[in-house]
């Protein structure tokens, strides 16, 4: 069945009117007609059934009919990821969605070769990537920070999982051993400065971890520790 995210409060009977985008998608691509069933859900209150009730090319309405599953989230985990070029970020984002991420924290390093990005098409991917998978929320992508103002306003309870290719680090499964909030801090392409590793390891609550004897590009390694992450902590277990 065809999902949605709507920012629409969902009750039984609510009328859901659709974005343009969304309307062209159900009538030109889709091909859905009136009294077709789609599957909506809005990151609170779970996923319903609704029923196409009119139809156009540039304005879907839709009828809210019954919850099919009780709004639930994954585990509380964040992905600093530092900028990369475009299309690796938009992977990167598409793939957190998948994997479970709940927020997305681009940040600007000292080698980070990009310093800005469209963060509304990073939204939209990941909107897109919650939708495919079946995720009942959609993670958030934030704006982009230099990672010291970062790192100066963080909250010392959520533990940060340092992705460190120096190699002298423990793997992720062996770093990782306790659940609560994490975050997973990839670097960019160039490395973290010598500068900045120093700092990552003297934070009481970031853990070194190494990802393998290989040097990765930034989005194998965003997969790569997320995935290991699940594993070890996560909702993989």
């Amino acid at each position: 069945m065809i999902r949605l995210f709507v920012p629409h409060d969902l009750a039984a009977g609510a009328s859901l009117e659709l974005d343009e985008g969304q309307s062209r998608y159900l009538a030109a691509v889709m091909r859905q007609a009136v009294g077709d069933e789609v599957a909506v859900f809005n990151g609170r209150d779970g996923e319903w059934r609704a029923r196409v009730d009119k139809m156009g090319k540039r304005s879907v309405t839709l009828s809210a009919e019954g919850r099919t599953r009780a709004q639930e989230t994954g585990p509380d985990l964040e992905l600093v990821i530092a900028l990369v070029k475009r299309a690796r970020l938009e992977t990167i984002v598409e793939k957190a969605a998948e994997l479970g991420a709940r927020r997305v924290q681009p940040v600007v390093t000292e080698r980070t070769n990009a310093d800005h990005t469209r963060v509304d098409r990073l939204q939209a991917i990941a909107v897109e990537a919650s939708e495919q998978t079946g995720r009942l929320d959609v993670p958030q992508v934030l704006e982009p920070l230099k990672l010291e103002k970062l790192l100066a306003k963080w909250d010392v309870s959520r533990q940060l999982l340092f992705c460190d290719e120096a190699g002298d680090a423990a793997p992720v499964l062996g770093a990782v051993k306790a659940g609560g909030p994490w975050a997973i801090l990839i670097g960019p392409e160039g490395g973290f400065s010598p500068k900045e590793r120093q700092t990552l390891r003297s934070l009481p609550y970031a853990v070194s971890a190494s990802l393998g004897p290989r040097i990765l590009r930034a989005d194998t390694a965003a997969i790569s520790a997320l995935t290991l992450w699940q594993a070890a902590v996560g909702d993989w277990r």
